[in-house]
């Protein structure tokens, strides 16, 4: 899988948006970046080779393989994944989220999603409290492939398809207070939803792919 998606990177013809993005991101490491679920694949190929980084990774069975990618693409692991109500403590969120501010203390850059599983495209309040917890800022990104495939699964995951055009695409990242209260919380999530999906319109039309494409699967 590791290898596969190295074909992929390595073939397609990429833009970056904004060009100098990694001329600016360096100094505002570490960082949280943040993607939808099921746009993950090629994720490990934001990081550079100076760049210390972990990505969080659901511990169910099914993600077994994208950890073990990750991890043969340079990646450290942390296992675990967002929920709701009870569901947060039984699928490691708590664990996971201590070990994401651990991280981000001691410079690692943090990769996680910004949805919670089965409910995709969504964003869940998860990645802002991390990101008032931790005071570090939260970029959005999303890398999109004019050639894919487009799983039936709940998140529409992307299989991307070598030897086409590629982009990807960041936007102005998003910081919380630390005094941050409900209110403000609730603003900081609409903020990332908006920005990630102007991330992703925009990386969908540099490859050429028809509005709404990154919605309805196309």
């Amino acid at each position: 899988m590791a290898a596969y998606l190295r074909l992929v990177w390595y073939t397609s013809r990429r833009t970056l948006e904004p060009a100098d993005l990694y001329d600016w991101i360096d100094d505002d490491m570490p960082l949280i970046l943040t993607f939808w679920h099921g746009q993950h694949f090629l994720m490990p190929f934001v990081k550079k080779r100076h760049h210390r980084a972990s990505v969080m990774i659901s511990r169910h069975v099914d993600a077994d393989y994208n950890a073990i990618a990750a991890e043969a693409l340079g990646l450290g692991l942390i296992r675990g994944s967002g929920a709701h109500g009870r569901d947060f403590h039984r699928k490691g969120g708590v664990t996971a989220t201590r070990e994401i501010l651990d991280s981000l203390q001691v410079g690692i850059n943090v990769g996680m999603t910004a949805d919670v599983p089965k409910i995709s495209r969504v964003a869940g309040l998860g990645i802002v409290t991390v990101a008032r917890y931790s005071g570090r800022p939260i970029y959005p990104v999303a890398i999109a492939t004019r050639h894919r495939i487009v799983a039936r699964s709940w998140d529409r995951a992307s299989i991307h398809l070598p030897f086409g055009p590629m982009a990807m695409v960041s936007v102005k990242p998003i910081r919380v207070a630390p005094d941050a209260d409900d209110k403000a919380l609730e603003a900081a999530r609409q903020l990332v939803q908006e920005r990630l999906e102007a991330a992703n319109a925009r990386a969908e039309a540099l490859v050429g792919r028809p509005a709404g494409s990154a919605v309805h699967g196309r």
